[in-house]
């Protein structure tokens, strides 16, 4: 029984592994972070995104595509978790970070620039990993694709 509980968990740990991550790599190639993401690609799921979630794993956070590049802003309405929001262009290039966005507020947040991509992670994140505008993001175990 043991022993059918490990492969049973060895399994489950590799499915992890291969689910949807992104990187965060710094300028001189060294890994910054490696985050499990729940992929929204589509208009009704970019619009829920973490409102109502109590957590986050550490690890975690929801990466945003979008169709084409284009100024992008979001608001915290009806989200509890503070977040760092991480804006990136077609190219993968960290245009600029939210820091600690407010819960619950409903003032726009954005960076200058005109991202594909948005990744939302845990309030503090960003600085925890040192994360900076102009940092590389790599996708791994998908491919990002909106649907629309």
């Amino acid at each position: 029984m043991i022993a059918i509980l490990a492969t049973v968990l060895s399994a489950a740990i590799a499915a992890c592994a291969d689910g949807p991550r992104v990187a965060l790599i710094a300028p001189d190639g060294s890994q910054r972070a490696l985050v499990n993401v729940e992929v929204v690609n589509s208009p009704a799921s970019r619009e829920l995104g973490l409102m109502y979630r109590k957590h986050l794993d550490q690890d975690a956070g929801m990466i945003f595509v979008f169709p084409v590049p284009e100024h992008q802003s979001f608001w915290m309405k009806n989200t509890v978790i503070p977040l760092d929001m991480i804006f990136v262009d077609a190219h993968g290039k960290v245009l600029g970070i939210v820091e600690n966005a407010e819960p619950f507020s409903e003032r726009p947040l954005g960076v200058d620039g005109e991202s594909l991509y948005v990744l939302e992670v845990n309030g503090g994140f960003s600085q925890r990993h040192h994360v900076l505008a102009g940092d590389q993001m790599k996708f791994k175990g998908f491919v990002p694709n909106a649907r629309e």
